[in-house]
């Protein structure tokens, strides 16, 4: 009966504070029915009158800046490639001294802990607007953002596989006499290994993504084309860059998820 009233209020303040949400959030359901209509007119505006006659003209009027669009694209990617290279590498050396099993002092772990917080929770458009500030308009400033980001992300995800590895390994190093070192190269690596390249392909992912957005605000890649395409109602080219981004994006995933599940296929296999 406890249970079942504990249950009971839990349930009646869950519901309290998405009532509140709602109300601080200023959900209102006519405003957002009434307001649908003009998200689909914006969808139609970005995509110019295509006849099937005449399929491969209006195609190639519509995707006239194929070549320079596809420049940026690039930069954007290597960007997102850079940045989350960057970001895993240091990440993942940081979550040795930030996991709380291998024998790192509470309060090394403490702090490393709060870096690696602020790291992933300032977003990664306001590092960005950070490094625009020291370094000017370009590509470095995105790198530099979504590796600081990525940093902060993959050293809590990194730390979080650490801590739930097989000690034994471990304990037959240190009983050998091998240095912490040592016990980290032979005893934790390959048990997390597999997690960690899933990760980073993972987080790569997200990253193309957070690399257009950053270029919003001048960090170079594709995004500085698309703001520009909106800011000035070109919204042809606009529809025409998020496509090539839409499928840029959907061909990674793809990748990703074939090379995720041959990872973790493998490591079944070795069990």
């Amino acid at each position: 009966m406890t249970s079942l009233r504990r249950a009971s209020a839990g349930a009646v303040a869950l519901l309290a504070m998405i009532m509140f949400s709602l109300h601080v959030s200023q959900i209102d359901l006519a405003r957002l029915v009434a307001g649908i209509p003009k998200i689909t007119d914006f969808l139609s505006a970005l995509t110019p009158p295509l006849r099937l006659s005449t399929l491969w003209t209006d195609m190639a009027e519509w995707y006239w800046g194929w070549a320079k669009w596809l420049q940026l694209l690039w930069t954007t990617l290597n960007m997102a490639l850079f940045g989350t290279a960057i970001g895993t590498l240091l990440g993942g050396l940081l979550s040795f001294v930030a996991s709380r099993n291998l024998g790192t002092p509470a309060p090394v772990v403490f702090t490393v802990r709060r870096i690696l917080e602020i790291a992933r929770t300032v977003p990664d458009l306001v590092w960005a607007l950070v490094f625009l500030f020291a370094f000017g308009l370009g590509p470095l400033a995105g790198v530099l953002a979504i590796a600081i980001h990525t940093l902060g992300a993959q050293g809590k995800l990194f730390a979080e596989a650490n801590e739930n590895i097989d000690k034994h390994p471990i304990e037959g190093v240190r009983s050998c006499g091998g240095s912490w070192f040592d016990e980290i190269a032979i005893g934790v690596v390959p048990q997390v290994l597999p997690n960690y390249v899933s990760y980073a392909l993972w987080r790569f992912e997200i990253n193309v993504r957070s690399a257009t957005i950053i270029g919003f605000v001048g960090a170079g890649g594709i995004g500085m084309e698309l703001y520009d395409s909106l800011s000035l109602n070109y919204y042809d080219d606009a529809g025409a860059i998020l496509l090539i981004v839409l499928v840029t994006v959907m061909l990674i995933d793809l990748v990703s998820e074939w090379t995720r599940s041959r990872i973790a296929g493998t490591a079944a296999a070795k069990h």
